[in-house]
């Protein structure tokens, strides 16, 4: 299920955004709205549900 707050990756091809990964803001009627940061940018993007999967975060190695 994704949510507001979940690491989300674009999956589909003809997107410009294609493998892209950023931050759920917020879900409505089957869309998502995606938060990209990238150096001196942020982009607010809007989504299908059926456009993005949710990234499974790995914790860091050599942590505590």
């Amino acid at each position: 299920m994704i949510l507001p707050g979940a690491v989300v990756r674009v999956t589909n091809v003809d997107d410009t955004y294609y493998k892209f990964e950023g931050l759920v803001q917020r879900v409505s009627d089957g869309k998502v709205a995606v938060l990209f940061e990238g150096g001196n940018w942020d982009k607010l993007v809007t989504f299908n549900l059926s456009e993005i999967e949710e990234v499974i975060l790995a914790p860091a190695k050599g942590k505590k």
